[in-house]
């Protein structure tokens, strides 16, 4: 974190109050913080609306397993766009709905239109993308690490 800046601002006493009741209900110990967090969320919202922005993000799918080929036709497209899936996770809910999650990687336009397929599948009866965007690339050493050998630099990218 950055040197902190103390800023004044003017809300109506009602917004405050309601303001208030939530951060206390989400158990925020200060104003301060849930402010930031506003802040960090609607940041990472712009970015996440810039197509060729790199984001990561999950796809929940809840779908009837009984609808004829979405089985086959979920595991197709996570196929079909294998360079964005990083992972699923599947869990059956009752005897007809599952759920299925899926982890992504990709630029925002790919993953939001790879969501749109999955979701606007016949059988699958609710579904939500949820992105977010990794906050800044690091490079580093590693030294005979994760499987390598010898040293070696690279980057990642850290999430906010």
């Amino acid at each position: 974190m950055g040197v902190l800046s103390r800023i004044g601002i003017a809300l109506d006493s009602e917004l405050l109050k309601r303001f208030d009741r939530l951060i206390e209900r989400q158990g925020y110990t200060n104003r301060s913080e849930a402010f930031r967090d506003l802040i960090r969320d609607r940041l990472v919202s712009e970015r996440t609306a810039t197509p060729e922005a790199t984001v990561v993000g999950t796809i929940t799918l809840i779908f009837e397993h009984h609808a004829y080929g979405i089985t086959e036709k979920l595991t197709e497209l996570q196929h079909a766009h294998h360079d964005l899936v990083v992972s699923t996770s599947h869990a059956h809910l009752d005897h007809d709905s599952c759920l299925e999650v899926l982890i992504v990687h990709g630029q925002s336009a790919q993953v939001a239109q790879f969501a749109d397929q999955l979701i606007g599948l016949k059988g699958v009866q609710h579904g939500r993308l949820v992105m977010t965007v990794p906050a800044h690339t690091t490079e580093h050493t590693h030294n005979g690490e994760h499987g390598s050998e010898g040293e070696h630099r690279h980057t990642h990218s850290h999430i906010l």
